[in-house]
């Protein structure tokens, strides 16, 4: 039977008991499933197209760094400056899916996922058919969870669906509901679905906090945390908890997966998504890097005891608990397996600012843990991982650094490279890293996906507005992915972009005009230009339709709002009117004539 969310769309499973008993032994089905995730990842063509595109990403460099090809200072240093990040966080991402190969489930776990049912307990106690009441074991011993489902504010209906789905995910368990919007109706609405529910009087340390309070409460050997928006699977935690039968692990993470790819924004956000965790992700498991990312993912308690609870003091209290779990030596898994499915970002505002809590607290690491520093108790492999992940939004502003290129060529006739370098020597090497890392993009995600280059080339604003933020700490505000209210004009996030493409676009104008019909290296700056000013129209483009949307819903509450005080405005006037009446009319007596 198929299962709808409650936008409608296909869940690519049930979020109810199963039609038929699953097996106490295993799936066979998610053996396969465990398979195919793995496959892409181990995939010989991949390994030959990383070693390609290594290749080419050294041999640009060379040319880059060759004296003789220098061109005039300004542009050389911002190419050289841009490149030289783009390329070694290029080669340090291809290193890590390099190392991808490493499969965390060995003979412990299988023995461990083989012996997680008792049988005979559940014949006894009659559960045949109801897999939410099987007691899990590890070591023989009851293994006891807790799954936090955190909210603040979603929709009701999402909250329902994510609730249902954990109330009915197979092992024995209790489900919390940790809110953090206190609403009346979550609360009535857990108690409805067979949930637990906790309220907090303060919202200190957000997600994190929220957490934390928790546990004060629950007191499981083992917690799940859940966003309000991801709905779990059933075999959740019987893919995941046998993994906690070595007793260094902390956490057991599992893919971010989407079922909203359906605007422009959640696509790129969601293709970008996809490459961390169907390759780099597996690649961090063989250096003990792999970090949470704050949703589907399952704690051991006593490992969150002894770093003093969860992060609070970021944003990005996910890495930021990953990192201090792994300088107290403990061991972290990742499974390239979706077990929960959940919405991206569907909107450029909710993009924005969901990328900018992620790179402030990003770059929060670099600039107040650098894990380079001798003071982390880190192996060197895992420096180099944190190192990657602190910097990795850095990317995101090296387009703004390429985007100045060909304006000052235009204007000022200044470039990046000699003008004795050919169009086809500066493509070759140019085409050689670039078009390995398209193909790459492709071979990844099955396809080009220009969402994605259109994300990318536009971020830059928001990634240097989480730097400037790291740098002066300041505090992010934070925001809830898919929260409730009312519709925000993505106009007043993109003030950089707007300004950027009308730069542009004039430039573009100039450059056709100044050098129409001059063959050779101007021409090469004048279709850079037209390029980066087509991928910024076509940002513009989806923030004209996002605009005209918002304004429609603003005006439709604005309406409502209206109709509203018009009926209460109404019921008071009857009221007075009535009340007027009756102090008017004369009362007498009953035996008067």
């Amino acid at each position: 039977m198929t299962t709808l969310d409650t936008r409608g769309r296909e869940l690519p499973f049930p979020v109810g008991p199963p039609s038929e008993p699953t097996t106490i032994q295993g799936d066979p089905q998610a053996a396969a499933r465990r398979r195919d995730a793995n496959a892409a990842a181990h995939s010989p063509s991949l390994m030959l197209l990383m070693l390609l595109a290594t290749l080419g990403a050294v041999a640009y460099a060379v040319f880059l760094l060759n004296p003789d090809n220098r061109g005039d200072l300004l542009p050389y240093v911002l190419v050289v400056t841009a490149e030289s990040v783009l390329l070694g966080l290029a080669l340090l991402a291809m290193w890590t899916v390099l190392s991808s190969g490493y499969n965390p489930r060995d003979f412990a776990y299988h023995q461990a996922r083989e012996r997680l049912f008792d049988p005979p307990e559940i014949l006894r106690d009659g559960a045949t058919d109801d897999p939410t009441r099987w007691r899990l074991f590890l070591q023989d011993r009851p293994a006891t969870v807790d799954i936090f489902i955190t909210t603040c504010g979603e929709d009701l209906d999402t909250i329902a669906t994510t609730v249902r789905a954990a109330v009915a995910v197979h092992g024995d368990h209790r489900t919390w509901v940790l809110d953090d919007g206190r609403s009346d109706d979550v609360r009535d609405l857990a108690a409805t679905l067979g949930a637990r529910y906790i309220r907090r009087l303060s919202s200190g340390g957000q997600k994190a906090g929220n957490v934390n309070h928790a546990l004060s409460i629950a007191k499981g050997d083992y917690f799940v945390i859940l966003d309000a928006d991801f709905v779990p699977r059933p075999e959740l935690l019987t893919e995941t908890v046998p993994f906690f039968v070595r007793d260094d692990v902390a956490f057991v993470q599992s893919p971010q997966t989407y079922g909203n790819m359906d605007s422009l924004i959640s696509r790129g956000a969601g293709y970008m998504q996809a490459v961390f965790y169907r390759f780099v992700q597996p690649g961090r498991n063989r250096f003990n890097a792999a970090f949470c990312v704050g949703t589907n993912v399952v704690f051991r308690r006593a490992a969150i005891d002894d770093i003093g609870g969860m992060y609070t003091d970021s944003k990005s209290e996910d890495v930021w608990t990953s990192l201090h779990l792994h300088e107290r030596g403990w061991r972290s898994i990742y499974v390239p397996q979706t077990l929960a499915v959940g919405d991206t970002p569907e909107t450029i505002v909710a993009y924005a600012k969901q990328q900018l809590r992620w790179a402030t607290g990003g770059f929060e690491i670099l600039l107040q843990h650098n894990p380079l520093s001798p003071r982390r108790n880190l192996t060197m492999d895992q420096r180099l991982q944190y190192f990657v992940t602190s910097t990795h939004y850095l990317s995101g502003i090296a387009p703004l650094l390429l985007l100045l290129v060909p304006p000052l060529q235009i204007y000022l006739d200044l470039t990046p490279m000699r003008l004795d370098v050919s169009v086809g020597t500066w493509a070759l090497y140019y085409l050689g890293f670039y078009g390995l890392q398209i193909a790459l993009a492709f071979f990844t995600l099955g396809s080009f996906r220009w969402e994605v280059l259109l994300l990318a080339a536009v971020s830059w604003p928001i990634y240097v507005k989480a730097l400037w933020n790291a740098l002066t700490g300041k505090q992010q505000a934070w925001t809830v992915t898919g929260r409730v209210g009312g519709a925000t004009s993505p106009f007043e996030v993109i003030v950089p972009q707007v300004l950027c493409f009308v730069f542009l676009l004039v430039t573009s104008v100039v450059g056709v005009w100044k050098h129409w019909g001059d063959p050779g290296l101007p021409g090469l700056a004048v279709a850079w230009n037209v390029t980066n000013t087509v991928i910024l129209g076509g940002f513009m483009v989806t923030a004209v339709r996002e605009h005209l949307v918002a304004v429609a819903e603003q005006r439709e509450v604005r309406r409502d709002a209206r109709r509203a005080t018009r009926r209460a405005t109404g019921r008071t006037t009857r009221s007075t009117t009535r009340r007027a009446d009756r102090r008017r009319t004369p009362v007498t007596s009953g035996g008067a004539a």
